[in-house]
């Protein structure tokens, strides 16, 4: 793998892992006192979240990225190291959100780290 595809590979996982935290952390609600009372009423303070925002920016940017790299790398390869966001995903949804990793989730994540290791070595 040539550095420049490492690097749009490196910017694409850090694009898509700040998108799906920052809308993990604009949907949550931290303070219930706070909730909004209606649908529409939860849209717009949604819409004011800084989260969101900059998980639409990360989505964007990892937009970009995702079509560079699938320009440098078969689509069939690029589909198994793009899997890598899900384990990079997982673990830090662990740290920053307390989900629960089970033994068949990390099973399954050390299935796509495997083959995803395969994959970037050959």
């Amino acid at each position: 793998m040539s550095w420049l595809i490492f690097l749009v590979w490196f910017g694409n996982i850090v694009c898509d892992t700040v998108g799906q935290l920052a809308f993990k952390g604009a949907a949550t609600e931290p303070d219930e006192e706070n909730k909004p009372q209606s649908l529409f009423q939860y849209w717009l303070a949604l819409f004011r979240q800084p989260l969101l925002w900059l998980g639409i920016i990360a989505y964007v940017a990892e937009f970009l990225l995702w079509m560079a790299f699938l320009t440098l790398v078969p689509l069939s390869e690029g589909i198994l190291l793009g899997s890598i966001n899900i384990i990079v995903i997982m673990v830090l949804g662990r740290l920053f959100f307390d989900e629960k990793l089970t033994s068949m989730r990390v099973l399954g994540i050390s299935f796509v780290a495997i083959g995803v290791a395969i994959v970037g070595a050959f």
